[in-house]
């Protein structure tokens, strides 16, 4: 409960104010106030002494509910009926505290009246005036001439007349509101009526005006807002900006319903010059086994669309829905549906629906099952291929159903390990030839034995598997579409561990050295183009690579192999706080045998080794890391793939930066940069920008500025992106926020995608969370 206020002294004209009462520079405020303090806010209030329980609170009950205590420097008393006092008056009933220059007590009515200038704390709370009137019975207080300060949010104003009708709600009669600090008015809420509901975390607002600088810029003749984190019906902030995916700005007005605790819903109404009304809803539900959301995006006659496309309808379209449940027991379900109008939809309209740029949509739904020795996942899964570019033969299947079954078990020292696959394959093969036309079922089944042996000092691990396949196929034009595969496959894996203690700039770190031999043989038949291919691609070769026997993904290819790879990897761990700061991994194959199993052309090779595969991690600092990975032809010398990507985020993540270089020869080479960084104490610039070496051009960017002050703050960022008929188009996005009230949309999302780290800095901008 709170300690008691001091009212100011008697000769001052003008008392202070409540926010004024708390009110600190920075330098003045406790050490865990300042940790916690913006760097751009050059103050912040005390923290409420509601922690602090005065003699005679009895924790649990009302403030009504609890005796009276009074006190003064004079005091006149009438048995039974009227308690008078004068000079530095305080009184205290619970955790409600009030102090003036003079009081009188009613003992019959229950009625205090108080003369100020009266200073009144309470658990989160502080109130000033000139007078009072305050019932002992329900708690109930009519200040005239106030102003107020609550701490939890922040949040200051002034009334003609606050009246407290409960420990949680409050009115204020012509009253203001803001959370900017005394004295600066940046922003505020006026409005002839203003109802602030603590227990409900919303307020509701008569003949509101929000003024910026003192100047009306909107009024509403009723609204509610939040005065915390809890969802509340009622219009968001307006979203605005401009993109030449339209044909210029667009303006849009979200509204949220809160409809009941378990789901609510966001309707999305837009207008977009050059294109009309645009309108997009969200709605999600939550129940006991888990949360589904659904969302739709709908314009009835989109001008633009037409005019680019002469005979096609404005009637344009979008579904997204996601689910997950938990069933208990290991077992999960899962669904996930998208699907659009057309293939320019998504480029040209989509703002908020969680579908990223694709030319295949994903629809997938299935229950899953894990637990320490099993696995399962039964699906339904197919597409939308928005494309019209791309050929029936290079559609994907449908998977009607799959289901996947892995287990293991341990007998003795001897593991054995069990991966199966069921699918049912299917695609409209009308107009398809040959091993297009193939649909049917597919059944794979990869039993393993393994003698896995582990010390300190390293590990070896012996295996054998029997890769088996079944197909019974339709449309099928080789055979009768009934075939078997069976691919015996022998692996050893061993390694050994090595570490020595030392230290570098006093820093003891403990360096490993940890040397690998992989060796593997599959004895495939070489031609196995008579099955088609259903899933299948050649896997990319990278480090990760270097330890897997198979260069094929999917089911429909098992690749011969009779090759080793020899590796390292050294490892630097900081002993004081066990984190790795430093990994370097080196490794090739050394090939036995012609590699002769290929995916109609692809995969066979004769080279007796692979490239060079390496990797390096390097974290110096928690806030800083550096990843590099790349493939190096010792034959003919060249570099064949290379990724490089630095990583940077002050400990406030006020400063952010990141490096990208991306290269595959004959195909990429793209450079990345990125950054947030402040200039001053409130003003950041922002900006990424990609740039494809290859078609000599920008291929992305994005540059704005960001101002912080300790109530509000103003996102503009401009932001170029590619199209997918390879177009570089532009859009401005705006955000606004006012600390206490939230903020419109727009900018910060398109950042976040953009920037790593700018999520987390958003959720830390107007103090440590």
């Amino acid at each position: 409960m709170g300690t008691l206020g001091v009212a100011g002294s008697g000769h001052a004209q003008t008392p202070p104010s409540a926010a004024e009462i708390d009110w600190r520079p920075r330098a003045e405020l406790p050490e865990a106030v300042r940790a916690g303090l913006p760097v751009f806010c050059e103050g912040g209030y005390l923290p409420s002494d509601a922690g602090e329980t005065p003699a005679g609170v009895l924790p649990g009950v009302a403030d009504s509910e609890q005796p009276l205590h009074a006190s003064g420097l004079n005091a006149r008393y009438e048995i039974d009926q009227e308690l008078y006092l004068e000079g530095d008056v305080r009184l205290r009933q619970g955790g409600f505290q009030v102090s003036g220059s003079q009081a009188r007590y009613n003992q019959a009515e229950g009625a205090v009246s108080v003369q100020g200038p009266l200073v009144s704390r309470g658990e989160g709370f502080l109130l000033t005036g000139e007078t009072a009137d305050y019932d002992v019975d329900s708690g109930h207080l009519d200040i005239n001439t106030a102003t107020f300060l609550l701490h939890g949010p922040e949040m200051r104003g002034r009334a003609d007349r606050l009246s407290r009708i409960s420990e949680q709600q409050v009115v204020i009669e012509e009253g203001l509101i803001t959370t900017c600090a005394p004295g600066q008015n940046d922003w505020a809420v006026v409005a002839s009526e203003i109802r602030l509901d603590r227990a409900e975390g919303f307020g509701t607002a008569k003949h509101l005006r929000l003024e910026v600088l003192d100047v009306p810029v909107f009024y509403w003749p009723w609204a509610s807002f939040p005065i915390d984190d809890r969802r509340k019906t009622g219009f968001l902030y307006p979203q605005f900006g401009s993109s030449s995916a339209g044909s210029g700005a667009f303006i849009a007005v979200p509204y949220y319903l809160n409809l009941a605790p378990h789901y609510d819903a966001t309707l999305t109404p837009q207008y977009i010059h050059g294109r009309g009304l645009f309108n997009e809803v969200e709605g999600r539900y939550l129940s006991s086994l888990g949360e589904t959301t659904l969302q739709l995006g709908y314009i009835g006659n989109d001008s633009a669309f037409e005019e680019e496309n002469p005979g096609e309808s404005g009637e344009r379209w979008a579904l997204d829905a996601t689910t997950r449940a938990e069933f208990g027991g290991g077992w999960r379900g899962y669904g996930d549906f998208s699907v659009v109008s057309d293939e320019d939809y998504l480029s040209d309209l989509n703002r908020s629906l969680e579908i990223n740029q694709a030319t295949h949509l994903q629809r997938r739904g299935g229950v899953t099952y894990r637990s320490d020795q099993q696995y399962l996942d039964a699906y339904l899964n197919d597409y939308q291929t928005i494309s019209d570019r791309i050929s029936n033969a290079n559609r994907p299947y449908a998977q009607l159903p799959e289901v996947i079954y892995a287990g293991e078990a341990r007998a003795g020292v001897v593991e054995a390990n069990l991966e199966t696959q069921y699918t049912n394959f299917y695609r409209d093969n009308e107009g398809l030839t040959g091993l297009d036309r193939a649909n049917g079922q597919r059944l794979r089944a990869r039993p393993e034995l393994a003698l896995p042996m582990r010390a300190l000092w390293g590990f070896s691990r012996p295996s054998v598997t029997l890769d088996y396949t079944r197909y019974e196929l339709e449309d099928y034009t080789l055979g009768d579409g009934s075939l078997d595969r069976t691919v015996p496959v022998a692996e050893w894996d061993n390694g050994l561990y090595f570490d020595r203690q030392s230290s570098l700039f006093d820093v003891p770190y403990n360096q490993t050295l940890e040397p690998r031999l992989y060796y593997a043989w599959a004895d495939a038949e070489a031609d196995q183009n008579d099955i088609p291919d259903f899933d299948t691609g050649l896997q990319t070769f990278r480090f990760d690579q270097l330890f897997r026997p198979d260069r094929f993904t999917g089911g429909d290819r098992v690749g011969d192999a009779n090759q080793l790879t020899v590796a390292v990897t050294s490892r630097f761990n900081d002993l004081l706080t066990g984190a790795e700061r430093a990994r370097f991994s080196i490794g090739q194959v050394q090939y036995f045998d012609d590699r002769e199993v290929t995916l109609f052309g692809q995969g066979a090779s004769t080279r007796s080794r692979s490239p060079l595969a390496g990797e390096v991690v390097l974290n110096p600092l928690e806030s800083l890391e550096i990843r590099s990975s790349g493939l190096w032809d010792p034959d003919t010398g060249n570099t064949e793939e290379g990724r490089s990507q630095l990583v940077f985020h002050t400990d406030d993540y006020r400063y952010l930066a990141s490096l990208g270089h991306t290269y595959s020869r004959n195909e990429l080479e793209q450079s990345d940069i990125a950054a947030v960084f402040p200039v001053t104490d409130s003003v950041s610039l922002i900006g990424r920008w990609v740039y494809d070496s290859n078609l000599d051009r920008t291929v992305g960017s994005l540059a704005g500025l960001e101002y912080n002050n300790c109530c509000w703050s103003v996102q503009v960022v401009h932001q170029n992106y590619l199209t997918d008929d390879r177009q570089l188009e532009g859009r401005i996005l705006f955000q606004v926020q006012l600390k206490g009230l939230g903020g419109s949309d727009g900018a910060s999302s398109s950042i976040s995608q953009a920037i790593y780290g700018f999520d987390e800095r958003e959720r830390r901008r107007f103090g440590t969370p």
